[in-house]
């Protein structure tokens, strides 16, 4: 039965188009992330399906560690630096992050901040562009912190040291999001995240990086065509989906390495099936044989 105004989620779009309303038809077969809108017998409009927001950040603050310390910027310093710019006796203006290469020269930076997001290591740093500038007064919420950061810097309280780490933190994390939302223009980690649909297969294999994933799974999860999701992850990231679940992988058991787990039990909480596959793997990635701080 065909009802005016009558809202299907998830059903069977080919029985829709056939005309088969009845509720077998309708509760059966592979379901699409579609919401079909029936105005009438034999009109229908198709519309993505809402998806929750799904966190593209908060994995890569529980498998690194961020560290910073406020002190004058060396060249040759491997660190990112953080450079807070503004006139002395205003408020901040500006904020730069220099993730790599010749540090910024700023004639008004009030203060700089070394910040150790394990960037060697870290996929996200390294898909960051050399530098990002973000306007504090564009975000409320950096400005605030910003300020909160350059007080704590010029006071010497107890627990100095724990709270620039934990403001820094919070103002590397809204700069990071502020690079998200402007997207790359290079394929690579940074342009995926940025990616209306390919976010969510990327953080699916982030927050979970143990799971048996398939291409079938991963394309359901960023709500695509396999055919489609294959053809645009490695378009969009640079490289297959399969290829980045495996560099995770062995990214993440890295880290559990160097806080002394054991490989056997990395190889299973990383996805492998056995420590001899995940052993080769290591050793193909890193040029090195796994162990413990690796």
């Amino acid at each position: 039965m065909v009802k005016v105004g009558a809202v299907v989620l998830g059903t069977n779009i080919s029985q829709l188009r056939s005309g088969d309303t009845s509720d077998a038809a309708l509760t059966s077969g592979p379901h699409n992330s579609i919401v079909a809108i029936i105005i009438g017998p034999g009109i229908m409009i198709e519309s993505p399906k809402t998806l929750p927001k799904v966190d593209r950040l908060t994995a890569f603050f529980d498998a690194f560690e961020l560290e910073a310390s406020l002190e004058p910027p060396r060249t040759s310093d491997s660190r990112a630096w953080l450079f807070i710019v503004g006139d002395p006796g205003c408020p901040v203006d500006r904020i730069i992050l220099c993730a790599r290469g010749d540090v910024a020269r700023e004639p008004s930076v009030l203060m700089t901040a070394a910040v150790d997001f394990e960037g060697e290591h870290n996929p996200l740093m390294n898909a960051l562009p050399d530098h990002i500038v973000v306007n504090v007064n564009d975000i409320p919420t950096l400005r605030d912190t910003t300020a909160a950061f350059v007080a704590e810097a010029l006071e010497s309280r107890c627990g100095r040291s724990a709270a620039l780490n934990r403001l820094c933190e919070v103002i590397v994390l809204l700069i990071l999001r502020s690079a998200i939302d402007r997207g790359a223009t290079e394929p690579g980690l940074l342009a995926g995240l940025s990616h209306p649909s390919l976010h969510r297969a990327l953080v699916a294999m982030h927050d979970a990086p143990m799971r048996a994933w398939n291409s079938d799974g991963l394309a359901a999860t960023a709500g695509m065509s396999r055919s489609h999701f294959m053809a645009l992850f490695r378009k969009v990231v640079g490289t297959t989906p399969q290829a980045y679940l495996t560099g995770w992988r062995l990214t993440v058991a890295r880290r559990k390495l160097t806080k002394g787990a054991k490989v056997k039990a990395v190889a299973r909480q990383v996805g492998f099936g056995s420590a001899a596959a995940f052993s080769r793997a290591y050793f193909r990635k890193f040029g090195v044989w796994p162990s413990v701080r690796s």
